[in-house]
């Protein structure tokens, strides 16, 4: 359940009103103010350090710019992890033994599917969307985990660029809340609903058959705002009612018309991105065998945290 003093809940109009006003004020307008550079985001300076979190803190996401030369190393996402405090790693069974994903283009793209557990073999990763060129559209990461397996961060590190495409569009989660609790309350009140989705069955990683999971939406975990979306029908289920239909619709509406704060970039060698799981798709591409766009990905149970505040 919502505190009632939070700004997201939707009869909170006072509290609504003032959190709006402060995340609106001085929001950045274009993808370059996202960018840090760093000179190693191993060792993040206070500098670069206070320059990241200022982004965090504001759009729920930032870019670090470090050298290309040594992008080949598992260590920077890690390290620019912890240095926020994320230390809990989803170790999903697509993950490299370490936790950490490496998304590069497998062998059979052939009806790739979402990556979630199937019972497949792991080794067949090109069945999945994030291990093929094509196009991945509007979701948050992890949508389809369990309440204990939230994912609240996540990281790409850029190692290899494609040779054309991969671009990313980048979409605060708050800034979408703004724009449906404005147009009409209900629809908060619909995502938030305990029943607005479910996960179909499954077998797990495991062998072990699970049932449906049912939950909301829109919810707030440890006074942070979450969204679990995906704009793929497969794999999820939405409740069948008039408020959660014009709720999805609206929020369809409101992506596919790119508002103002949909942040489009792409990640080169060295770059990359840190943030509070926003919304975010990525672009088809083009690579060669010899030359294979890659990039590591870390998903988390943690929210971002400043640790050098004061």
């Amino acid at each position: 359940m919502i505190p009632t003093d939070s700004p997201f809940h939707p009869d909170n109009e006072a509290g609504y009103q003032a959190w709006r006003r402060a995340k609106l004020a001085g929001y950045p307008q274009r993808a370059e103010d996202l960018i840090v550079p760093v000179r190693d985001p191993r060792d993040l300076s206070d500098a670069e350090y206070a320059a990241i979190w200022q982004r965090l803190a504001k759009t729920n996401m930032a870019i670090y710019a470090g050298p290309a030369a040594d992008a080949e190393d598992k260590a920077i996402p890690r390290r620019v992890g912890e240095q926020f405090g994320l230390t809990h790693l989803d170790a999903n069974w697509l993950a490299d033994g370490d936790g950490i994903s490496s998304l590069t283009p497998r062998e059979d793209e052939e009806n790739a599917e979402e990556a979630r557990p199937t019972g497949v073999d792991p080794s067949r990763r090109g069945d999945y969307i994030p291990y093929t060129h094509q196009r991945i559209r509007w979701h948050t990461d992890g949508y389809y985990n369990p309440p204990e397996r939230r994912i609240f961060a996540m990281m790409l590190h850029c190692v290899r660029a494609a040779d054309s495409g991969g671009e990313n569009d980048l979409y605060d989660h708050e800034l979408a809340y703004i724009a449906l609790r404005d147009a009409d309350s209900n629809y908060i009140r619909a995502l938030m609903a305990e029943d607005a989705m479910t996960i179909p069955a499954r077998v797990d990683e495991a062998g072990v058959a699970r049932p449906d999971e049912t939950g909301p939406a829109l919810c707030v975990h440890a006074g942070h705002l979450h969204l679990r979306y995906t704009a793929r029908t497969r794999s999820i289920r939405w409740k069948d009612d008039a408020a959660t239909r014009q709720a999805l619709q609206a929020l369809e509406d409101l992506l596919a018309s790119r508002p103002a704060g949909v942040f489009t970039l792409r990640l080169e060698p060295g770059m990359g991105l840190i943030c509070a799981n926003v919304l975010h798709t990525r672009a088809a591409f083009s690579d060669r065998p010899e030359h294979r766009r890659l990039l590591y990905r870390a998903r988390y149970h943690d929210h971002p945290r400043n640790l050098r505040g004061d």
